[in-house]
């Protein structure tokens, strides 16, 4: 019987605000998940929301990945450097006809939806603007040079199986609706983005939190639009403050760059993170140092929470 070929997974920070101990967990399971199937980690910068992203942030996210304990193979990949291949991917759906613009503005779309929101408060796309122009052209046209770019979602549960989860199904059309996959100014969004650097760098592994559940039939269906492999997901519980929010970036006390000016050992980091995924880990480690005990099927269920006092290495 032939052995399956190792892993390729990814770490993809977004250079949009300090790297927090949520980040890291993630981070350090992704990692140990492909280094102990002897695979290959690739870096990539999520950097296409120029509005969001800061100054120095990128290097930040490296260095705090390096002091983590962290390595990739290759270059880093930015993704703003890869505008070409998102481009030609949204032709290749437009001329599929699996695409069409949209002219709707937030407040429009909030008062045409008659359907229930969802848990995050927003309402499905409509579809108001499905079949209402003949090009992006025309649509342009209409609303003075911007339009959005929507999927054309088909009714029905996407199924997937995820590697923490199980089966799991959802409706995007009932939930999400037809989704943009491009914005008004042309920015190819998250969704499409994440699918096409995917697939370019044969990533076949993806471990990320599960907040990040819910996109991924989003990249499914965009996945099989454009004729592209699907990876394995694995979707793993989220970090948590004790109000049991997820951490924010924002949360600078609980930053890894906070945490290393206030004499934090990474190997803290590392060990706090092995234990929470069910690793044994007693003392402080270096990641690597854990690479041969790690076991995703001990990760336990249900968010870890995190109280802030406990990486407070000020003197008494």
């Amino acid at each position: 019987m032939t052995e399956p070929a190792p892993p390729t997974g990814r770490l993809a920070p977004s250079p949009t605000g300090l790297l927090h101990l949520g980040h890291a967990r993630s981070f350090l399971l992704a990692w140990w998940q492909v280094r102990a199937a002897g695979g290959r980690c690739l870096l990539r910068l999520e950097d296409l929301d120029r509005s969001r992203v800061r100054p120095g942030m990128a290097q930040a996210c490296l260095r705090d990945l390096e002091w983590l304990g962290l390595d990739w193979d290759g270059p880093v990949v930015v993704q703003s450097e890869g505008l070409a291949h998102l481009r030609g991917a949204l032709d290749a759906l437009l001329a599929a006809g699996a695409l069409y613009p949209c002219v709707c503005t937030r407040r429009e779309i909030r008062e045409a939806a008659s359907a229930p929101h969802d848990e995050g408060g927003a309402a499905p796309y409509p579809g108001t603007c499905r079949d209402r122009f003949a090009s992006l052209d025309q649509a342009r046209a209409h609303s003075g040079g911007r339009a959005a770019l929507r999927l054309r979602v088909a009714p029905g549960p996407v199924p997937f199986t995820d590697g923490v989860l199980g089966p799991q199904a959802m409706d995007v059309a009932a939930e999400v609706g037809d989704f943009p996959v491009a914005g008004p100014d042309g920015l190819v969004a998250y969704q499409l983005a994440v699918v096409v650097d995917d697939a370019r760098s044969g990533i076949d592994t993806v471990l990320r939190a599960d907040d990040l559940l819910g996109s991924t039939a989003r990249q499914l269906l965009l996945q099989r639009a454009l004729g592209l492999p699907s990876p394995r997901w694995f979707h793993v519980p989220l970090v948590c403050g004790p109000d049991g929010a997820r951490l924010a970036k924002r949360a600078d006390d609980l930053s890894l760059a906070a945490l290393r000016a206030g004499g934090v050992d990474p190997r803290e980091v590392v060990a706090w993170a092995a234990r929470s995924a069910g690793l044994p880990c007693p003392e402080p480690l270096a990641a690597a140092e854990l690479i041969g005990v790690f076991d995703l099927s001990a990760l336990p269920a249900g968010p870890v929470s995190i109280d802030p006092a406990a990486w407070d290495r000020s003197p008494a």
